[in-house]
């Protein structure tokens, strides 16, 4: 093991250490911090800052990465924890993290009912139509140009509409189930795959397409050949971009009618009984189902594209 890595993994653990002894500190109820105490989470503040930059510094593997984010997100939930206890913050305005994994363990049958309802149905299918029918709409427009002129504008139209006014209209359309939450994903999908489509269906250099031209190849041809590949970038960022749109809209459009469950459901309904660890721990769901999606898309893309530039350089 190297001499930093040495250094940054004992800074870590030093760390970590003094965050489990100031933990024990004792704060008496209804009593203000002393300046110890507030002396003491500065100094492990700056140490845990120093620790995380160290950590990030490091060359080599990609597990570095990995270790820093790890790492950077326990210290926001230390603090977020201790801070909360110790300054008796109400859990209307914001409840400790162990209050919330409580809740999320007390109703782990009803949040899990809420993932199915929103992520696997709503999300995923509006999520695959909606970046489906982009891709399709732009393949379209890049064969036949005179469609640019008539179905270009009426796309970016569908991307201006605010949410709030197509989510109602949806659940009128398709009633409460997942289908009207799976349309207002299609339509905020969609836009955006368009686009990124046909800027990487663009992005081919000219001389690939003169050589692919001159070996007297089909449209078709160079459009699996060449084209596709060279946009393969633009449409895993697409898709990144799609994952978080589609997860925020089925969340919202719940809002405006649902059913018995769905994330978008629990939020709104246990807001309005003044239960904010369940809320949380809903946002807790969502928030760790979109990052787990993005990771993957990352990783699909890497195994994809992974000739690409922009790839090899991350």
């Amino acid at each position: 093991m190297k001499r930093s890595t040495r250094a940054t993994a004992l800074l870590v653990l030093a760390g970590l250490a003094g965050g489990a002894l100031l933990m024990q500190f004792p704060v008496a109820a209804g009593e203000a911090p002393t300046p110890l105490f507030w002396l003491a989470t500065t100094a492990l503040a700056l140490l845990a800052l120093q620790s995380i930059r160290r950590l990030a510094a490091l060359d080599g593997a990609r597990i570095y990465g990995l270790l820093t984010a790890a790492l950077f997100g326990v210290w926001v939930v230390y603090f977020w924890q201790l801070l909360v206890v110790v300054l008796e913050v109400p859990r209307v305005l914001l409840p400790p993290p162990s209050l919330i994994l409580q809740s999320i363990a007390d109703h782990g049958p009803t949040l899990w009912s809420d993932f199915v309802q929103t992520v696997l149905k709503a999300v995923l299918i509006g999520w695959a139509l909606g970046s489906g029918l982009g891709f399709a709409v732009a393949v379209a427009i890049d064969r036949l140009p005179f469609l640019q002129r008539g179905l270009l504008p009426l796309a970016s139209l569908t991307s201006t509409i605010p949410l709030v006014a197509v989510a109602p209209i949806a659940v009128m359309w398709f009633g409460f189930e997942w289908q009207s939450k799976a349309a207002v994903v299609v339509l905020m999908t969609f836009f955006p795959m368009l686009v990124s489509t046909l800027a990487g269906l663009k992005a081919a250099g000219k001389l690939e397409r003169e050589l692919m031209h001159s070996y007297a190849a089909s449209y078709g041809r160079t459009l699996l050949a060449l084209r596709l590949p060279s946009a393969l970038p633009f449409m895993f960022a697409a898709l990144k971009v799609n994952a978080t749109l589609a997860l925020i809209g089925a969340i919202v459009a719940e809002f405006f009618g649902s059913p018995t469950s769905g994330l978008g459901f629990r939020i709104s309904t246990e807001a309005s009984r003044m239960n904010m660890p369940l809320v949380w721990g809903a946002i807790v769901v969502a928030a760790v189902t979109g990052s787990v999606a993005y990771a993957l898309l990352v990783q699909l893309e890497r195994r994809a594209a992974f000739w690409h530039p922009s790839v090899r350089e991350g």
